[in-house]
C-alpha cells in the first residue's frame, strides 16, 4: 500500500528534520514504521504514514477496545475496569474548572462513555466520533454525537473541548485544532491527551513502548512539542496533569509486545512493577508520566 511521505513538520511545518527511529506495528499490521523527529518544535511523527483514506484498515481488530463494546480477552477487561475509574476522574477533573457546570465538546469521543458520565453529572454534552461502530454506540448511549466537526452549527461554543488520546491520531493536525478553536468559548477550556515519549515506561521498554502504536498514532508528543503547540496556536498550558493509570496499561500492552511466548500472568505482574515505577519517577522528576493531560486556554 502506497504510504503518504511527509516533507514538512505537521506542527510546525518546519522542514528541517531528522530520521528518529524504526518501529512495528505489534498490535495489527506487523509492519515496520519510521518516525522523525523535527528539529524545530521538538515532535516526532511518522513519516511516511498511510493517508486518510487508508488508515481504516490499520483499526480493523476487534482488539481495538476505544471503538467496540465487548470484553473478550484480558487486556480488554482489564481496559475497561481501568476505564471505569478514569472516567469519573475525568470528570472530577472538568467539575474542578467549571464547578457550575457548562458544555463540553469531545472530539473523538469513542463510545461515549465519558460523555454519558459527564451528561448524568449535569453537563450539556456532545461528541465528535468519525468512526461509525463507535459512532453509533455513543448514540446509544444518548449522547449526540457527529461523525465531524463540520456537522456542527458555526456559532456552536463549549466551555470545554476535550481531546482525550485523540491529537494523536489526527491527520490534518494544524486544520481540526484551528476548526476546534473556533468553537471555543473567550474563557474556555481545550482539554489534551497523549503519551509522553519521555516516560521511564517509554525509556524502558523502547522500540516495544505500546504507545508509539505506529502507524495509528501519527504524532509522538512530549511536554515541550506541546508547549510548542501552544505557542502556535496562541494558547497557554494552565496546568500539566498526570494520567497515573496509563502506566500500567500500557505497560502490560508492552510486556506483550516484547515477551510474547511468557505467561500472561506473569507480564501482568511484571508491567504492574514497571508501571509503579514509572509513577515514582514522574512524581520525583519534571512530572515525566506515561500520559499527560495539559488544559490550554486561549491567550
Amino acid at each position: 500500500m502506497p504510504l503518504e511521505k511527509l516533507t514538512h513538520c505537521p506542527l510546525c511545518k518546519s522542514g528541517l528534520f531528522l530520521n528518529h527511529s524504526e518501529i512495528k506495528d505489534h498490535s495489527i499490521s506487523k509492519e515496520n514504521f519510521y518516525t522523525c523527529k523535527c528539529s524545530k518544535c521538538d515532535l516526532v511523527f511518522t513519516n511516511p504514514r498511510p493517508d486518510a483514506d487508508s488508515i481504516g484498515r490499520y483499526y480493523e481488530s476487534p482488539e481495538y477496545v476505544s471503538h467496540q463494546n465487548k470484553s473478550n480477552s484480558l487486556i480488554n477487561i482489564a481496559y475497561k475496569l481501568i476505564r471505569m475509574y478514569t472516567i469519573r476522574k475525568k470528570v472530577n477533573q472538568i467539575n474542578a474548572y467549571f464547578p457550575g457546570k457548562g458544555s463540553i465538546l469531545d472530539y473523538g469521543c469513542g463510545t461515549g462513555h465519558f460523555l454519558k458520565a459527564a451528561k448524568a453529572d449535569g453537563w450539556k454534552v456532545t461528541g465528535i466520533e468519525p468512526n461509525p461502530t463507535a459512532n453509533t454506540i455513543s448514540n446509544s448511549h444518548g449522547v449526540k454525537t457527529y461523525l465531524a466537526y463540520d456537522e456542527l452549527k458555526k456559532s456552536k461554543t463549549f466551555d470545554i473541548i476535550s481531546l482525550f488520546h485523540v491529537l494523536e491520531h489526527i491527520h490534518a493536525l494544524r486544520s481540526t485544532l484551528k476548526n476546534l478553536l473556533k468553537h471555543l468559548k473567550t474563557d474556555g477550556k481545550l482539554l489534551i491527551a497523549v503519551p509522553n515519549r519521555e516516560s521511564f515506561d517509554a525509556q524502558h521498554y523502547k522500540e516495544y513502548w505500546a504507545a508509539w502504536d505506529v502507524p495509528r498514532h501519527l504524532y509522538h508528543f512530549n511536554q515541550s512539542s506541546i508547549q510548542k503547540l501552544a505557542e502556535e496556536f496562541e494558547l497557554q498550558i494552565e496546568s500539566t496533569l498526570p494520567m497515573p493509570f496509563d502506566a500500567y496499561y500500557v505497560s502490560i500492552l508492552s510486556e506483550k509486545y516484547q515477551n510474547p511466548s511468557r505467561s500472561g500472568l506473569l507480564n501482568i505482574f511484571r508491567a504492574l512493577q514497571i508501571g509503579s515505577k514509572s509513577n515514582e519517577s514522574a512524581s520525583k522528576k519534571d512530572n515525566q508520566y506515561s500520559s499527560l493531560l495539559f488544559i490550554l486556554k486561549k491567550k
